[in-house]
């Protein structure tokens, strides 16, 4: 097949700030995201932006025998046809926004991966929507995904990493086990961006700690909107009984949010939920 840069410039396609877009043309590196998620025979990939399809000819000649390529951008279109002719009968391309497809429709009964370069714009924003399925374990069995340096180690943090630990560390750590693979240096990009990029791989637990996901969100929500501030302030947000809360879950109502484990905060969103519904029995200790 042509040259990316040769297809770049064939269909016109000049990444647009307003979508996220950096192109990454280096198939030495596509093929490494490509490998990163796993062996990829027989398998069925989801990926999220394929652009001009750099990584998506990388999925394939890996060995996927799926791949659904979800483009915003109608200008790719012609590009990612090129390849759906290469790879006839593997490559099925929906032209629409991935925040608002229903992904899990389009498997049937078919356990898939998400293998994808994240557009910056709306990275954060998928992960968190894929990781609060209410379905568990979800429909994905990986994911493999590039996101900016800054927001990957955010994905890994927890207690011992109190700069980076926020809530998105908290749900991740939940229902996940995610680390941090390698890293791609700007020059790498097309344009380059001003930030380093970092390659994550997110693996779902197969049974998580038993909690209620919305408490979950207003818990740290409250928690770490105020994270200088000890919890028995940032908490009043709940409305609840907060010394009752603290003597269930044996967390002391002058800690921080930073440095309360994931598990803490589990056993905190299960009291709450517990006290909205007039129950006070003494909360499982994890």
């Amino acid at each position: 097949m042509q040259p990316l840069r040769d297809v770049v410039q064939t269909y016109g396609l000049t990444a647009k700030r307003s979508l996220g877009q950096n192109f990454l043309f280096d198939l030495n590196l596509t093929a490494r995201i490509a490998r990163a998620s796993g062996p990829l025979t027989g398998t069925t990939v989801v990926e999220i932006g394929p652009g001009p399809g750099g990584l998506t000819r990388a999925l394939l000649a890996e060995g996927a025998r799926r791949v659904i390529a979800i483009e915003r951008d109608a200008r790719c279109l012609p590009a990612l046809a090129d390849i759906s002719r290469r790879w006839p009968g593997q490559l099925d391309v929906i032209h629409g926004d991935a925040m608002s497809v229903d992904i899990a429709s389009l498997l049937g009964d078919q356990p898939a991966r998400i293998v994808a370069n994240l557009p910056y714009n709306v990275g954060t924003a998928l992960l968190v929507g894929w990781l609060s399925t209410k379905a568990w374990p979800p429909w994905f069995s990986s994911l493999t995904l590039m996101f900016q340096r800054e927001v990957a180690e955010r994905i890994i943090a927890n207690a011992d990493d109190p700069d980076n630990y926020g809530r998105l560390g908290v749900l991740c750590g939940w229902r996940t086990e995610a680390s941090i693979l390698f890293d791609i240096a700007p020059s790498a990009f097309v344009p380059p961006p001003k930030v380093t990029s970092s390659v994550v791989h997110l693996v779902p637990r197969a049974e998580p700690e038993s909690c209620d996901l919305r408490e979950l969100e207003r818990v740290t929500q409250a928690a770490f909107g105020q994270r200088r501030k000890m919890l028995r302030q940032s908490l009043k947000a709940l409305n609840v009984d907060l010394p009752l809360l603290f003597a269930q879950t044996c967390i002391a109502e002058t800690a921080r949010a930073e440095t309360i484990p994931v598990s803490g905060f589990v056993r905190l969103a299960n009291a709450v939920a517990a006290l909205r519904d007039g129950k006070t029995a003494a909360i499982v200790r994890s």
